[in-house]
C-alpha cells in the first residue's frame, strides 16, 4: 500500500482535541496511530533529564539523534518509552509543555523525527496527527483534515483535562499558554502550522466528540 492510500494527517493547532479525536479514528478503521507530538515531548524530556542546554540546537540535535524512543500501543492509547523508561506520564507535565517548543523549532531534530515518522507511516495504515503532518510528513496523503476550533473552547477542553488530573487551572492563564503556543508554531521558520491546500477544516467549536469523529470518519473514507 503506498504512502497516499493509507495515511490520515490530521494538523491542528493545541487543544484542538486531535488526539482523542485521531485515536479514535484509528480504532474505528483499525489503523495505527501516530502521536507525533508525544515524540517532541520525549526529545524534550530527555534533553531536561540530561540537562542539556535548550539553547543549543547542536546538543538537542545528538540529544535527540541518540534517543532510544520507542512507542507502543495499547487500548488505552500509546506508551512512550525513552532509553527503556515508561515516560507517558511524565512527557505530558506542564514543564516539559512550556519548553518542548525549543525543540520543534529546531531544524536538525525536526528532520530526525520527521525521518522516523514517515518510517512509521509507510509501515502500516496510520492515522496521524501534528502540525506538520499534511504539510511536511505526508505531503501526498489522500486524506487530510485541518481540525480547529476557537481558543476559549480549546482552553475550556484543555481546563477540564487538568480538572480531570485533579489540578486546578488558572483559565486566563491556560488561555494565554495556548495562544502564545499557538503563536509559536504559526510563526516558526521551520513547518509553521497551516492548513494543507487540499486538507478539510473541521471546526469543532460547539461539537461533541462523537460528531467530530463520525465527520472525521465520513471524510476519511471519502478520501482513502
Amino acid at each position: 500500500m503506498s504512502e497516499a492510500t493509507q495515511i490520515i494527517a490530521i494538523d491542528g493547532p493545541a487543544g484542538a482535541g486531535k488526539s482523542s479525536a485521531a485515536k479514535e479514528v484509528a480504532r474505528r478503521m483499525n489503523f495505527s496511530f501516530l502521536d507525533t507530538g508525544a515524540m517532541y515531548r520525549a526529545a524534550t524530556w530527555r534533553a531536561m533529564r540530561d540537562a542539556i542546554d535548550l539553547d543549543d540546537p547542536a546538543a538537542l540535535e545528538a540529544s535527540t539523534r541518540a534517543m532510544n524512543l520507542d512507542m507502543r500501543e495499547n487500548g488505552d492509547g500509546v506508551q512512550v518509552f525513552v532509553d527503556g523508561e515508561d515516560v507517558s506520564a511524565a512527557i505530558r507535565s506542564p514543564e516539559v509543555t512550556a519548553l518542548i517548543y525549543k525543540l520543534d523549532q529546531n531544524s536538525a531534530v525536526r528532520r530526525h523525527l520527521v525521518e522516523l515518522q514517515r518510517r512509521y507511516g509507510e509501515a502500516r495504515p496510520t492515522v496521524a496527527e501534528g502540525r506538520d503532518i499534511g504539510t511536511v510528513v505526508f505531503p501526498k496523503a489522500k486524506c487530510k483534515i485541518y481540525l480547529d476550533a476557537s481558543l476559549d473552547e480549546r482552553a475550556k477542553r484543555r481546563a477540564k483535562q487538568l480538572e480531570a488530573q485533579g489540578a486546578q487551572p488558572d483559565m486566563a492563564a491556560l488561555r494565554r499558554d495556548i495562544h502564545e503556543r499557538d503563536e509559536k508554531t504559526k510563526n516558526r521558520k521551520d513547518s509553521p502550522l497551516r492548513q494543507a491546500g487540499d486538507a478539510v477544516r473541521l471546526d469543532t467549536t460547539g461539537m461533541d466528540f462523537a460528531s467530530v469523529v463520525e465527520t472525521m470518519l465520513r471524510l476519511a473514507r471519502e478520501r482513502l
